[in-house]
């Protein structure tokens, strides 16, 4: 058995008590606390990300294509379906899909209020699943099969409040256009955000009614919305799309439409990796005093080891082994510790927020495996690292100075 690890072994704080014991002890917590606080951090952090962006792409896509106008109309300019981007993009292995939408202004009347929304248009492609979600009361439109316009809408919560309804209540809206028009639609769901773009104006409704109050042909939207295979690469794919789109459309990426949620995120972001280099600061610095101090407390030890002849090398490995026991004990606390908080908050969502300001009802947690590898190799090699630090002054101690230390 390697010498250095068998003494390591013995003056651990398994084989001590009194102060050693306790040394020990405050290193594993100091280890174990700072790992899990950095493991909870981005367990939230990239849970806030995830479902801040998956609520807004799943209203927008990742990228909207339209058509390039001058004026600042409520309306969108109609596009056709037979253009060459919508009839060509399953060619581009990177678009997951891409679906047809239009808007259209209006005034929604209840019983006693009277509401100002944008009606945006879907067709039977409309990503469902990714909206469903959002949807926290009755059901997802049902399109005709003979092509006649739905009379069926879905109401933001916020809206529905406002003008007290609930689904299968019937409203009147007034579209905006010359002259006005009018149709009576039905409730059939209600969705929520809790972001304010969408939930203060947005009813989802038929494109074809929308189609038929603009008179425009059966091939013609107000434009598409692009899903991409990984998200994550939205900003790589924007000049080749944006270069593989028709002459008179344009692309609109969803992270600079909606700049203010996407900043904030990144504000977040940065605050969490200063957050982390100061807890792994302490962590190192912990880890230094604490050897410092073993080594103290153990220098009539290293005294006669080196009179027995043990070379620096040897009684250097006894603290370093000795460090990488404490590191590991910490590391596996700490992982228990974040990681059960998040498994607990995963599945109770026990820690809640106000909606208003965080854009959700309660603290978000996304499982990234290798991100959580990372902290640990990262806590592992910063900490085993300064551990040759305070090992190294092994090499000055006088050996019959330190049989005599007190």
């Amino acid at each position: 058995m390697n010498l250095s690890y068998f003494i390591a072994k013995r003056i651990s704080f398994k084989k001590t008590g009194g102060f050693t014991g306790t040394i020990h002890r405050i290193a594993v917590a100091s280890i174990a606390l700072g790992l899990s606080i950095m493991i909870v951090s981005f367990l939230i952090l990239e849970g806030f990300q995830t479902v801040i962006a998956d609520k807004v792409f799943s209203f927008t896509g990742h990228y909207q294509v339209n058509r390039f106008v001058m004026s600042q109309a409520l309306d969108d300019s109609p596009t056709s379906t037979s253009s060459s981007f919508y009839t060509n993009f399953a060619s581009l292995d990177y678009i997951r899909h891409v679906q047809s939408y239009a808007n259209k202004a209006g005034l929604i009347k209840g019983t006693d209020e009277v509401e100002g929304v944008m009606m945006k248009g879907v067709g039977p492609e409309f990503d469902s699943l990714s909206f469903k979600a959002s949807l926290i009361d009755g059901r997802f439109l049902q399109f005709s099969p003979t092509g006649n316009p739905s009379n069926e809408i879905i109401l933001s919560a916020k809206i529905a409040r406002k003008m007290l309804l609930s689904v299968g209540d019937q409203v009147t809206m007034y579209f905006v256009q010359d002259p006005p028009r009018f149709r009576r639609l039905k409730v059939v769901g209600i969705y929520e955000t809790f972001l304010e773009d969408f939930d203060d104006k947005i009813v989802i409704g038929d494109i074809q009614l929308i189609r038929v109050l603009n008179d425009w042909d059966e091939d013609q939207v107000g434009g598409f919305e692009v899903f991409l295979k990984d998200p994550a690469l939205i900003d790589t794919y924007e000049a080749a799309l944006y270069d593989y789109i028709d002459y008179d459309l344009r692309l609109v990426k969803a992270t600079d439409k909606f700049m203010q949620l996407f900043d904030w995120l990144e504000l977040l972001n940065n605050n969490v990796y200063v957050f982390l280099s100061l807890i792994l600061f302490v962590a190192a610095f912990n880890m230094v005093s604490i050897l410092f101090i073993l080594i103290m407390e153990r220098t009539p030890m290293v005294g006669l080891l080196k009179a027995l002849g043990a070379k620096n090398a040897q009684i250097r490995n006894i603290f370093i082994w000795n460090g990488i026991r404490i590191i590991g004990r910490g590391l596996l606390l700490g992982n228990l510790i974040g990681l059960g908080f998040g498994f607990i908050q995963d599945k109770t969502h026990w820690v809640s927020l106000n909606p208003e300001n965080y854009y959700m009802s309660y603290v978000p947690v996304f499982w990234d495996w290798s991100t959580i590898l990372g902290l640990n190799l990262l806590v592992l090699l910063v900490t085993t690292t300064v551990l040759f630090l305070p090992a190294m002054i092994i090499s000055n101690i006088n050996p019959i100075k330190s049989i005599k230390f007190d």
